[in-house]
């Protein structure tokens, strides 16, 4: 271990002479290198399972093998790059080859950030690293800062969403080459963007994955998964699983400067060690950093907050988590279907409330359509810890043909809840393209061969055979083929839509800036101030901001019906600070965006147009 940066895989020596090898093998007896391009050269086998061995003839860019038990080859399990692929052979890289020049970046953590979420195959035609490297400034310039990256964990095939990963340290090879990736990551900085990497430690792929040959332990059946086997986290022999995942967390941050982790599905990872891993790999990935800001959120389908509560106070010691109550209530509010997971919703105006002031809306509750309890009390945990959206990869493709929100609902309401996700004190994430309104639809993927991609596309047919209105035998039909090339290819960005498609653009960029420089909302996103709400009419609901200096408030009303005149409401919070009124700051319905006007707030009687949101801030009465 001597020299190492991590426990596993292969590493240049300090001294230049050749390369380090070290593999956990528990399962076998003897394990040889085999290079390309040389020799095949024995490990020692070490204690607790290990092999491991220094090989002079290795070199950068050499490519090999692991011979098990003087028989079959197989990849590294920690290969860092896969050129061909999972199935063919591993490549030593040298992370040191590459030249940092983001030494003066701080890092960044959850609050306060703005995130644009983006699949690297599908977010620019060419779909790679240098291409999507051309768009930070622009992703900058529109007020973002973040990017969160989905799996690049190597995988195969052409194409992929990339949550069937085998290759966890391999970044994969379609995007480009590891320093492609690095480069990406130096030039974000250098845009003052944080890039977040989501990664999956709940299951492997079923394609390429050789990790039984080296050791059965790396998996139980202690726990049922919903993709395959469970990784062993807790059973018999789990420490060379649980050291894996926490170097990788430790590797992303060291090797290739990422300042985030997205969790995937935390709720498929069981675990009921001391320590929870994902404690131990957030604790990892922090070290890695090297005293930069980083931070760690997870997607939880249970809702559990305890995941970004404190460990001390029973927690895993994450940044925060995904609130997909608020993505639920928020879509059926717009389009009016609350069928299959939707039907726990029903869009009403005290939900979008409630999720705004509380993060999840189930805190422990019963929930029919999963029939057990869901979520649990979020008390104490800050607003921005919860990562809120109106779209995000999955909930498009949750659809019959991929199809975006705002193809789902009218412009205008969709302009209004656009205000509602972006001046809501949770942390805004954003699907790519977003921002333009893409018209691009987002389709699941996976380039699978023979039974496999049959498997997949039943599969994905029964589960969106649970919504009523796709599960018609006649619609199986119509439902795009995962397998397919030219799925993949209409999913990609057409960034001509930004300039077509200029006022819903530019409304995302007032918003931002709104967010950003106003005084009371800056305040209240980054959880220093007071929100709280009231419904106003069926469709119709106020948040009102409260500022740090006396009657220095907000208010934001959106209604998503149709519209709302009355002479007068008995509602405190749409009462103005002592001795002032209300002015127009900002309105969906601005002709820039395509909308068809405001009128100027009355006091006398309120008006609110409907499929529209506004911002009011007060000014001094006019004596009469």
């Amino acid at each position: 271990m001597a020299g190492r940066s991590f426990p596993v895989g292969a590493e240049i020596a300090p001294d230049g002479a050749g390369v380090h090898f070290r593999v956990w093998a528990p399962r076998r007896r003897a394990v040889e290198v085999v290079l390309e391009d040389g020799p095949a050269a024995p490990l020692q086998c070490d204690t607790g399972g290990y092999f491991s061995g220094l090989v002079a003839e290795a070199r950068d860019g050499s490519r090999y093998r692991f011979r098990l038990d003087g028989d079959g080859s197989f990849p590294d399990p920690a290969s860092r790059f896969q050129p061909e692929g999972p199935h063919g052979p591993s490549q030593v890289v040298d992370a040191a080859r590459f030249h940092w020049t983001d030494g003066e970046w701080p890092g960044a953590g959850l609050q306060g950030q703005v995130i644009s979420e983006i699949h690297i195959g599908t977010f620019t035609p060419e779909g790679t690293w240098e291409a999507a490297r051309r768009e930070l400034a622009e992703l900058a310039d529109a007020g973002f800062t973040a990017i969160e990256v989905m799996p690049v964990a190597d995988f195969p095939g052409r194409f992929g969403w990339g949550y069937d990963g085998v290759g966890w340290f391999a970044p994969v090879r379609l995007y480009g080459q590891p320093d492609d990736f690095r480069q990406f990551v130096d030039d974000a900085h250098r845009h003052r963007l944080a890039v977040v990497l989501d990664v999956v430690y709940n299951h492997f792929g079923p394609d390429g994955n050789y990790w039984k040959e080296y050791s059965e332990d790396y998996f139980t059946d202690r726990y049922g998964n919903e993709w395959g086997e469970a990784i062993n986290y807790d059973g018999p022999n789990c420490d060379g699983v649980r050291e894996l995942v926490a170097a990788n967390a430790a590797y992303w941050a060291k090797e290739y400067h990422i300042d985030g982790l997205r969790l995937d599905a935390t709720h498929q990872i069981f675990d009921r060690s001391a320590e929870n891993i994902m404690t131990a790999l957030a604790r990892a990935f922090r070290a890695g950093a090297s005293g930069r800001r980083c931070f760690v959120v997870a997607e939880n389908d249970h809702q559990d907050a305890r995941l970004a509560r404190p460990v001390e106070a029973g927690g895993c010691g994450l940044d925060g988590v995904w609130n997909d109550d608020f993505h639920h209530a928020a879509r059926v509010a717009v389009t009016g279907r609350n069928e299959a997971y939707y039907s726990a919703y029903r869009g009403t105006p005290q939900e979008l409330i409630s999720t705004v002031k509380y993060g999840y809306l189930y805190q422990g509750q019963h929930h029919a359509w999963s029939s057990a309890s869901r979520g649990s009390p979020t008390t104490g945990v800050e607003p921005w810890r919860f990562v809120s959206f109106i779209q995000n990869h999955d909930q498009i493709s949750n659809s019959r043909a991929g199809d975006r929100l705002e193809g789902l609902t009218s412009p205008g309401r969709y302009r209004a809840l656009t205000a509602y996700l972006l001046l809501a004190p949770g942390t805004p994430l954003l699907f790519q393209g977003q921002e333009f309104g893409a018209s691009s639809p987002f389709c699941f993927f996976a380039d699978h061969q023979g039974d496999l991609r049959n498997l997949v596309r039943e599969g994905r047919w029964q589960f969106l055979s649970r919504f009523p209105s796709i599960g018609q035998a006649d619609m199986r039909l119509l439902l795009p083929d995962p397998g397919d090339f030219a799925t993949f290819e209409k999913c990609k960005l057409d960034f001509t839509e930004r300039r077509k498609h200029s006022p819903i653009y530019q409304m995302h960029q007032d918003l931002l800036r709104l967010r950003r420089e106003d005084p009371v909302f800056q305040a209240v996103t980054a959880g220093s101030g007071f929100i709280d709400g009231a419904v106003l009419g069926p469709e119709c609901f106020v948040l009102r901001y409260f500022g740090a200096d006396a009657g220095d408030d907000r208010l934001l009303l959106v209604n998503l019906g149709i519209d709302l005149a009355v002479a007068s409401i008995a509602e405190p919070l749409i009462a103005p600070p002592a001795a002032s009124g209300w002015r127009l700051l900002w309105s969906s319905e601005d002709p820039r965006y395509g909308g068809s006007g405001t009128s100027a707030p009355d006091a006398k009687a309120w008006v609110m147009p409907g499929h529209a949101a506004v911002v009011l801030r007060p000014e001094p009465a006019k004596t009469e």
